[in-house]
């Protein structure tokens, strides 16, 4: 029996990179999956979280609960959405009747390369054109929250996709949600460092699992004029290369 999956597709795939989405549809479905798409989910709350407003994410997480409740597992191309997801039980509450659903829930939520590797042993099939060398960076969620570093390597590395580690590839790019509108300057010096790493690593693409990371490099890249492109890692997984890269121009097209 296929394992059923709901794939969670989080506000920033669904409104600014829906590609994200599909491919990792696709990846779930090569592994032998089931994938269902809750057509009522939404927000997992983390901006009202983390914003301090309280009752907003617990309203934000009954509703997601709702939306999941018949899905055996939960997978996100996003370790900070998923970060969040195991944060319910907090969020909800220890009193309110709810908690152990909310606990039940974070104990079936995965990062999608977190799934693939650690759950179901999954070796994608090599990449008939793999292409040049690419750089990985670790996000911050997805690495100290959920554990991500060696999963989406190793994936990269049975497709054939050869990754030339960066220096401080696990530091933050500065991207942080609110951080980088609270703290614009020290944002972009924590993002120009990051770039210099990329540029260091002699990798053409840089590739990451958390579509908030890749949209702050992919726009200090672009507005400096360098021609580093940025993919998620599910993208490149699927042989993705008719998509513009991630914050690609249009005149680049």
């Amino acid at each position: 029996m296929k394992p059923k999956v709901g794939l969670f597709v989080t506000c920033l795939v669904d409104f600014f990179r829906p590609s994200v989405g599909f491919a990792a549809v696709r990846l779930l479905e090569e592994a032998g999956c089931e994938v269902v798409v809750p057509p009522a989910q939404t927000c997992c709350g983390q901006p009202a979280w983390n914003a301090g407003d309280r009752d907003s994410a617990r309203a934000l997480a009954l509703q997601f609960m709702d939306a999941f409740a018949g899905c055996e597992t939960i997978v996100a191309p996003s370790g900070s959405c998923i970060g969040m997801l195991r944060q319910f039980p907090e969020v909800v509450g220890g009193t309110d009747p709810r908690h152990d659903e909310a606990r039940a829930l974070a104990d079936r939520a995965f990062e999608l390369t977190e799934y693939l590797v650690d759950r179901l042993g999954h070796r994608p099939q090599a990449l008939a054109d793999a292409g040049e060398a690419v750089t990985y960076h670790d996000s911050c969620a997805g690495l100290r929250e959920c554990g991500i570093r060696d999963q989406p390597r190793s994936l990269l590395e049975a497709a054939g996709v050869p990754v030339r580690e960066m220096e401080g590839a696990e530091v933050c790019c500065g991207f942080g949600g609110t951080f980088c509108l609270k703290y614009p300057d020290i944002s972009r010096g924590m993002v120009d460092d990051k770039l210099g790493h990329i540029d260091a690593s002699g990798a053409t693409t840089v590739v990451g699992g958390d579509l908030g990371c890749l949209l702050n490099i992919a726009g200090r890249l672009t507005r400096t004029g360098r021609t580093v492109h940025a993919r998620h890692v599910a993208e490149l997984l699927v042989g993705d290369t008719t998509t513009p890269a991630i914050g690609e121009p249009e005149e680049r097209r």
